[in-house]
C-alpha cells in the first residue's frame, strides 16, 4: 500500500461532538487540534506526500458561504480533500459551493440538507466519482438525537495522486 494513504473521518454528533479527520493514523482535524467547528470542516492534503496543506471549518448556519467558496477555489490540482459536517452543513450552501464540491468527486453534496450528516473524501483534479462518501438524512422519525441524525464515519485507503 505504499501508493495509498489511509484515512478515517467521523462526522459531528448533533451540535455537541465535533468531527474528526485522521490521515495516515494522525489526527489532522478535530478538538485536540482546535481546528474543528460547526458547519463544513475541510482538510486539504498534498496528494503525493500526504502533508496537511490547510484546514478550516465554515459555518453554514450563521456564517457566510463566500469564505468556503474562496477556500475551495484555491485548492491545487493533485490535492486530497476530506470533509465532514457538524451541526448544520447546508443552509447557506449555494449552487456555486455545491458545484465546486461536485467537481472534487462528490455525488451526494447535491442533496445534503438541513442538519444532515455528511462525510466525503475526494480530490482536486479527480476524474472518478468518489467511492468515499456517506450521508445520513435528518429524519425526525429516525434521528438518534433530538433534531439530529446519528454520527457517521468512514475509513479506507485513497491512492496517491500520480500526475
Amino acid at each position: 500500500f505504499s501508493n495509498h494513504f489511509s484515512f478515517f473521518i467521523q462526522s459531528g454528533a448533533a451540535n455537541v461532538v465535533p468531527p474528526k479527520i485522521c490521515f495516515r493514523n494522525e489526527l489532522v482535524l478535530g478538538v485536540a487540534k482546535k481546528n474543528a467547528g460547526v458547519g463544513i470542516n475541510v482538510a486539504v492534503l498534498n496528494g503525493k506526500t500526504g502533508e496537511l496543506l490547510k484546514s478550516g471549518h465554515y459555518d453554514m448556519w450563521a456564517g457566510d458561504v463566500k469564505p468556503l467558496i474562496d477556500f475551495l477555489k484555491v485548492i491545487e490540482k493533485g490535492s486530497i480533500v476530506l470533509m465532514a459536517s457538524f451541526d448544520e452543513p447546508a443552509t447557506k450552501l449555494n449552487e456555486e459551493a455545491r458545484k465546486l464540491i461536485l467537481d472534487m468527486g462528490s455525488s451526494m453534496i447535491k442533496t445534503v440538507g438541513f442538519r444532515d450528516n455528511w462525510i466525503f473524501v475526494g480530490g482536486k483534479g479527480a476524474n472518478v466519482q468518489s467511492t468515499f462518501e456517506k450521508q445520513l438524512k435528518n429524519d425526525q422519525g429516525k434521528n438518534k438525537y433530538d433534531g439530529w441524525p446519528e454520527l457517521i464515519d468512514i475509513s479506507g485507503c485513497i491512492p496517491k495522486y500520480i500526475a
